[in-house]
């Protein structure tokens, strides 16, 4: 079909030329009307690479993935260590660019996916699959049928597999707590690929084809798959930590979703101008990067910006970056012809704010990457889009009409066109007066009037006397149709007309398509600039946020140390906290060779352990996204995940109490963090008894401490004492215990917020009670049973309030005796004594 006939028409409005007439005929002025044309609106890990060819031939990688809604969600299946390895669903640009990042990594032998894909997923298999130059071969395209990947089926198959790792003895439910720990079911792209796969290997029987039906493809462990150069983090911490934190928007049918950012360390952050930008910040986050170079090249810009003389630069580059628009949707638009009439306003500002990014980035340094790139790749192809829209797109006639219209001197004939549609009413005038000398006297008036698609007509108003259809018939004019009292009728003039104007508004309506179309090839053909304009505008964008807020904040560039295997952080502050408390205290944190790698943060409640674990997460996370941090130096060694069990996530969904959520936390950074981690855990074990979430807590540590200098970089916050009192953890170097500094004035606790080396001496709980508003009578009694427990001692109930209780007994005793009617003959005091009396008399001593 061609671009013309996509076009849809509205009923159009009529152009006339109208004649009133009184009683002595005198002409009306014409009432011209403009026809409208509305257009319709669219709506890895790394591969080992093996010595031995022959051995790197036998190795196969089997890949599944799903993409759906800007999330990806990847399983593979090695047959070299029979694992399957998983990455939790993670944000993609819709050009699959951490698709293919994994694929040049792992290079597999096939690619399994849903038959049902959406088109960017199905131009990237289809480029994929044509690659013949691809080394060592390109991958065996595989589409299951989309039912294969439901999320039920997916689940139902991973909990009732056959692995060789988990022992025969385990109840199904003990299985599934199991696999919940390692498996992230609430990443549901992940599961169902994971599901998928499993399907695919099932079928395909890979490494068991000669087999017996009966064996089953070997699965050796589930591994959880990071990309290179990118630090894990779980979806925990992102919470935990307030990277991330949606709230219902008070006014919903303002916003979509109908959730907004609340107080994040995303949303302070947040200063981007443009959409396209705060997406990207928001990529940023989802992938905290180990890559020196890039983080550096990060913090050039930030520091850049940062300097006072570079401040009314910022301020003006953020000025053009708020007109960076949508570049994608309006090309997506133009290749579906269905460009609207602001799309071109939208993009004759994007390009021409993108010319003036590089024009001011010209007379920046060049040294710095950004700069230089935004220089040379916003070339003159920008130029020529925005002179080419600037003289051919009228963008007041294109509103006006809510169709694309073009200016004059673009084409002489839509010109000769134009200019004879508006001289129109004069002429019609003039038609109509000649029309009225022929008609019955009867007729007062007549107009003649132009309708796009139709025609010329003469509109006669509705005389009394026609009544009947016969009625309306007048010699020499042959009848239309009538329409609000008014009687349309085709002259021999109007015939005239027809045959020498012919229908104008459509004429001219698809000449200037015809333009559209020649114009919206032009901007196609050069689409490539675009987008590369909007990858720059959005990471210029999210740097200068950055630069702005270190600026407001008082952040510090941090340094990157590979060799240091940990981080140093001098004063540093929680970026959050600091916003809401009217002064905060700062801090330091240290951890790096061989000494202190286990930190005990001992303090009582409220004394500023949790933050302080946050603090340092934090911390680290904004050095590892390439932002400036809130600390005086901070120092960044090789961090590759950050593990947390801080706050327990519950849900209703997972049908897992609160301390098994815990254990799930804890479990990960057990079987996932290494050398290289960084764990924070807070008040781990106090979801249980006592005595059994101490002795969890103390072999959690020493499991850590077993593995010596490759023990991860662990801050832990606890109350429980007796881990120190005990001396429940070996001795040695790896250990250093911190304490949060308090002050005892009277009967007072003054927090000082400060972390210091030692132990605290005490929970002060009952100082943090009656800070909460516990009555006095009940902070004095729990002092009383807790040195009762301490001391060893046996624990009395109070005597006041044990002799306070009876009186209360025999007094409702007496009232329901004096209650009883003695007279009445069905009265039986027998019962009376047993079920009242006799009870009663036990509790009395």
């Amino acid at each position: 079909m061609s671009l013309l006939n996509r076009l849809h028409f509205p009923h159009p409005q009529s152009l006339m030329a109208s004649l009133g007439a009184t009683p002595g005929r005198t002409p009306q002025g014409p009432e011209p009307g403009a026809a409208s044309v509305s257009f319709p609106s669219p709506g890895p890990r790394e591969a080992q690479q093996e010595n031995d060819a022959e051995e790197e031939e036998l190795a196969e990688i089997h890949l599944c993935v799903l993409w759906n809604a800007g999330y990806l969600g990847i399983a593979y299946y090695d047959t070299s260590d029979s694992t399957i390895h998983f990455m939790p669903d993670a944000p993609d640009h819709e050009s699959l660019k951490l698709l293919q990042r994994v694929l040049d990594e792992i290079n597999p032998q096939s690619v399994v996916t849903s038959a049902k894909q959406d088109e960017n997923m199905t131009q990237f298999l289809g480029k994929l699959a044509s690659q013949e130059h691809r080394e060592p071969k390109r991958p065996e395209i595989i589409f299951l049928p989309s039912v294969d990947f439901g999320l039920e089926i997916s689940k139902q198959r991973l909990l009732s597999g056959n692995y060789a790792f988990i022992p025969d003895s385990m109840t199904a439910t003990e299985k599934v707590l199991f696999l919940s720990s390692i498996i992230p079911f609430d990443s549901l792209l992940t599961v169902r690929a994971l599901g998928g796969l499993l399907k695919f290997l099932g079928r395909r029987r890979i490494g068991v084809e000669l087999e017996d039906y009966n064996v089953s493809v070997p699965i050796l462990g589930f591994k959880k798959f990071v990309l290179t150069h990118l630090v894990s983090i779980d979806q925990d911490t992102y919470s935990v930590l307030q990277i991330f934190k949606s709230e219902f928007h008070p006014s919903v049918y303002k916003v979509a979703s109908g959730l907004k950012e609340g107080l994040s360390l995303f949303g302070i952050l947040n200063r981007c101008r443009c959409k396209w930008g705060e997406k990207l910040l928001r990529l940023w986050f989802k992938r905290p990067t180990q890559d020196l170079g890039e983080l550096n090249s990060r913090l050039d810009v930030i520091q850049f910006f940062l300097l006072p003389q570079n401040l009314d630069m910022a301020q003006m580059l953020h000025r053009l970056l708020g007109h960076i628009k949508n570049v994608p949707l309006i090309l997506k638009r133009m290749k579906l012809s269905h460009t609207k009439v602001s799309d071109w306003q939208v993009l004759y500002k994007t390009v021409y704010s993108a010319l003036g990014l590089r024009d001011a980035c010209r007379s920046l340094p060049q040294s710095i990457q950004l700069f230089r790139d935004i220089a040379q790749e916003f070339s003159d192809d920008l130029h020529h889009i925005a002179s080419l829209i600037g003289k051919v797109v009228d963008f007041e006639g294109s509103l006006a009409e809510n169709r694309f219209t073009v200016l004059p001197n673009i084409d002489p004939e839509i010109d000769e066109k134009k200019r004879r549609l508006m001289g129109l009413p004069s002429f019609l005038t003039e038609v109509a007066w000649k029309e009225l000398g022929n008609l019955d006297s009867r007729i007062p008036s007549c107009s003649v009037i132009y309708i796009p698609l139709i025609g010329f007509l003469l509109s006669v108003p509705r005389l009394p006397s026609m009544v009947e259809a016969s009625d309306f018939e007048i010699e020499g004019l042959d009848f239309m149709f009538l329409s609000e009292e008014k009687l349309h009728y085709r002259s021999a003039r109007t015939k005239e007309l027809d045959a020498l104007l012919g229908d104008l508004h459509c004429e001219i309506r698809d000449q200037e398509t015809l333009l559209m179309y020649q114009l919206q090839c032009q901007v196609l053909a050069r689409a490539a600039v675009l987008t590369r304009v909007l990858d720059l505008a959005s990471r210029l964008d999210v740097l200068l946020a950055l630069a702005s807020a270190a600026r407001d904040y008082g952040y510090s560039r941090p340094r990157y140390s590979p060799q240091l295997l940990g981080v140093r952080i001098q004063n540093g502050r929680h970026p959050l906290m600091e916003l809401c408390a009217r002064t905060f205290v700062p801090n330091s944190a240290e951890c790096g060779g061989n000494k202190g790698r286990v930190k005990v943060i001992t303090g009582p409640n409220s004394s500023g352990k949790s933050i302080y674990l946050k603090q340092v997460g934090l911390i680290t996370f904004m050095a590892l996204v390439g932002s400036f941090v809130p600390a005086e130096e901070a120092e960044i060694g090789a961090v590759n995940a950050i593990f947390t069990r801080i706050h327990s996530c519950e849900s209703i969904s997972l049908g897992l109490s609160t301390f098994m959520i815990d254990l799930n936390q804890v479990a990960k950074a057990v079987n996932n963090a290494t050398a290289q981690s960084l764990v924070l855990i807070d008040e781990f074990g106090k979801g249980t008894n006592t005595v059994d979430g101490l002795a969890l807590l103390a072999a959690v540590l020493r499991h850590w401490l077993a593995l010596g200098p490759t023990c991860p970089h662990i801050f832990v916050a606890t109350n429980f004492l007796s881990l120190v009192q005990l001396q429940l953890l070996p001795q040695g170097p790896l250990v250093q215990y911190l304490a949060m500094e308090t002050c005892e004035d009277g009967n007072d606790l003054v927090f000082l917020y400060q972390v210091c080396e030692g132990v605290a001496n005490a929970s002060h709980a009952s100082y943090t009670a009656a800070q909460a508003g516990l009555p006095d009578k009940l902070i004095a009694r729990g002092k009383e049973v807790s040195d009762l427990i301490r001391s060893g001692k046996p624990i009395e109930p109070v005597k006041e309030l044990l002799k306070e209780n009876q009186m209360k007994n025999c007094q409702a005793l007496v009232d329901k005796f004096l209650k009883l009617d003695l007279e009445d003959p069905n009265l039986d005091l027998d019962i009376f004594m047993r079920q009242e009396v006799l009870p009663a008399a036990t509790t009395i001593h």
